[in-house]
């Protein structure tokens, strides 16, 4: 079954950056979306970044201008860099993978990488 892998989490200060990383295992269905949530303490899984199947990017309003999702399709990853980060952006990263199975679009998770932003 395909697997996700996240690093690149840890303690940042405010202003500081981060790239997270995602390893897929290789898969031979075809992919529709890629991209990232976050959850914080108390709150709803938030949707943060994505790449749809026709290569567009997408990302929430709170995190506009600061992060940047990008793909590395022949190292089977793929990257969020967070600039300027901030406190609220506080909170634990999941990447996620949605393919075209021959059951239909399965969605794939990695484990989740802490990012804590504070002085």
């Amino acid at each position: 079954q395909v697997q996700l892998v996240e690093s690149g989490g840890g303690l940042v200060q405010p202003g500081g950056s981060l790239r997270l990383s995602c390893v897929q295992s290789k898969t031979s269905f075809s992919i529709n979306v890629i991209g990232w949530y976050r959850q914080a303490p108390g709150k709803e899984r938030e949707l943060v970044a994505r790449i749809t199947g026709s290569g567009e990017r997408e990302y929430a309003d709170s995190v506009k201008g600061r992060f940047t999702t990008s793909r590395d399709p022949p190292k089977y990853t793929m990257y969020l860099q967070m600039d300027n980060l901030k406190p609220e952006d506080t909170a634990v990263y999941y990447c996620y993978l949605l393919l075209n199975t021959n059951w239909g679009i399965r969605t794939f998770w990695g484990q989740g990488t802490q990012v804590t932003v504070s002085s």
